[in-house]
């Protein structure tokens, strides 16, 4: 019986060289006469453990990790293929404490299949979700999904199941369903992640959309930096085409529904809904003025739902599973997992899926392990880089919508970029402004003009010049920036601003200091 041999092609494992222990693995298992056979799958996003391959056994997969092309005759030497003892093996995958903490539901798949294979994605329960829903009203659908608590996973946290009743509800000769896949916030890696390791996740997820509202044209924008996630995603579609899938006949016998395949051009504001929308139909990406909302007007004028991948992706499960089965994870209006990326300086970098209701602390410290420098825990940004710094002693904060709302932060598309006490956190409010400068698509006044005063005013501040009266400037533009800007990327750049001159004031008292020392 030939043996199945996992090398992961995700990005993360491929910049430490997966693809050469690929390459080496092939050549020494040609020249061994071994009957394997090598299948490049996703990661299962322990990334200190990366290039980790995985040995399918009757007991389950084995992994052995950190491997290096150079660790390849020695490994098979061991007995690799019959999953034997050597140095680098770390047992039974499914035993390995960083994944049998969590509750892996959206990253189930992700490393332990063919991410373009439909039998390996079948064989694994992928397409039940399509399979009920065929049978199934738009509007039990809809209501199926409302009844689970998915809420958006992009950032805003807004119901799924409204803005998808929304557009059943509207009148129109065409509908779309659109993915936003421009990940572009610092420590995220989730969408990356998928589009690589599972996309048939999602594209099961956006067929189920489609009959949902009654769109027949799908669309997935995806950021230029993600060109494997590109290819791996185009080959998912097209093999969905061949299998009946996608098409004329969504899953051989429901309406039609194809998805098209687009890539962003780098801006970072294309991320907001609108924007992206722009660009899509070809214009340049600026933020639309709302109302209408693009669940009325979207696309092209249509009506169209607009949500991000893990949205997307969490879909099949709470169809196949049914909706009280995925809200039974979670807390409060917080329902489901979030797989959350641990970045920054952390000692065990990778993604964490579980339900809401952990704490920061607990992803730091009980998976992350702490910094990777060994120095204290100061600030942590969740959220991206418009995410609000949180200090050490909010690391008791649960990992909900709610209770980081109430404490001036936000989840956003669940990263988790950690910081030790080396950090200049008045640099750091700093970029957060030269950011939003950067960033811009400069329709909006406070937003375009906004960040560069106040990054003008920031570097006053560090410089030492009148402090106390440039910080009351900094609050002001900040409240301005918050009321007044058109879209979310200048409405909350004054979170990592505030939140660090408020729980780090030191950093800005101390600024002439540090600059004559300099």
């Amino acid at each position: 019986m030939t043996v199945r041999i996992h090398v992961p092609a995700d990005s993360a494992a491929a910049s430490v060289g997966a693809d050469q222990v690929a390459a080496r693995l092939a050549i020494e298992i040609e020249r061994a006469g071994l009957d394997a056979r090598i299948v490049r799958t996703g990661s299962r996003g322990l990334f200190w453990l990366e290039p980790m391959i995985e040995i399918e056994t009757a007991a389950g997969p084995i992994a052995y990790g950190p491997v290096a092309p150079a660790d390849i005759p020695g490994l098979l030497a061991a007995g690799l293929i019959d999953g034997g003892a050597h140095p680098l093996r770390l047992g039974p995958t499914a035993a390995i404490p960083y994944l049998a903490r969590q509750e892996r539901l959206t990253f189930a798949r992700c490393g332990a299949i063919d991410p373009v294979s439909v039998d390996d994605y079948r064989a694994r329960g992928g397409f039940k979700g399509l399979e009920r829903a065929l049978a199934m009203k738009p509007i039990e659908i809809v209501e199926e999904v409302t009844a689970s608590g998915l809420r958006g996973r992009g950032g805003a946290g807004f119901p799924t199941g409204i803005k998808w009743r929304t557009v059943l509800g509207a009148t129109a000769d065409q509908k779309h369903i659109v993915c936003n896949a421009d990940e572009g916030d610092s420590g995220t890696f989730a969408d990356r992640m998928l589009m690589e390791g599972d996309p048939m996740l999602l594209i099961e997820g956006m067929a189920i959309a489609g009959l949902a509202v009654g769109a027949t044209q799908g669309w997935i924008y995806i950021r230029s930096e993600y060109p494997r996630a590109v290819t791996t995603f185009t080959r998912a579609v097209e093999a969905c085409r061949r299998a009946g899938i996608l098409g004329a006949k969504v899953g051989g016998t429901g309406p039609a529904f194809d998805i098209t395949v687009r890539m962003g051009a780098g801006a970072y504001v294309c991320g907001e809904e609108t924007s992206l929308l722009e660009s899509l139909e070809g214009k340049r990406a600026l933020v639309r003025f709302k109302p209408p909302l693009p669940a009325l007007k979207g696309l092209f004028g249509k009506p169209t739902v607009i949500n991000n991948v893990l949205s997307f992706a969490a879909v099949p499960t709470i169809l196949a599973d049914g909706a009280k089965a995925y809200a039974d994870y979670g807390m409060g209006r917080s329902r489901g997992t979030l797989p959350f990326q641990l970045a920054g300086n952390i000692k065990f970098g990778g993604l964490v899926e579980k339900a809401f209701g952990m704490t920061l602390g607990e992803a730091i410290h009980d998976f992350g392990g702490g910094t990777r420098s060994g120095r204290p825990v100061r600030a942590v940004q969740v959220g991206g880089p418009l995410g609000a710094y949180f200090p050490a002693d909010h690391l008791d904060t649960p990992l909900d919508y709610e209770a980081f709302a109430a404490r001036k932060g936000m989840l956003g598309h669940g990263g988790i970029v950690v910081f030790d006490d080396s950090v200049d956190m008045a640099e750091q409010a700093r970029f957060a402004f030269e950011f939003c400068a950067k960033e811009s698509c400069g329709k909006c006044t406070p937003c375009r003009i906004g960040s560069t005063r106040g990054r003008e005013t920031i570097e006053k501040v560090i410089r030492g010049e009148a402090v106390e009266r440039n910080l009351a400037l900094v609050d002001d533009l900040c409240r301005t920036m918050t009321d007044a800007s058109l879209c979310a990327l200048g409405g909350l750049t004054p979170y990592p601003v505030l939140s660090a001159i408020e729980h780090f004031p030191e950093d800005f008292d101390r600024a002439p200091a540090r600059v004559a020392a300099e």
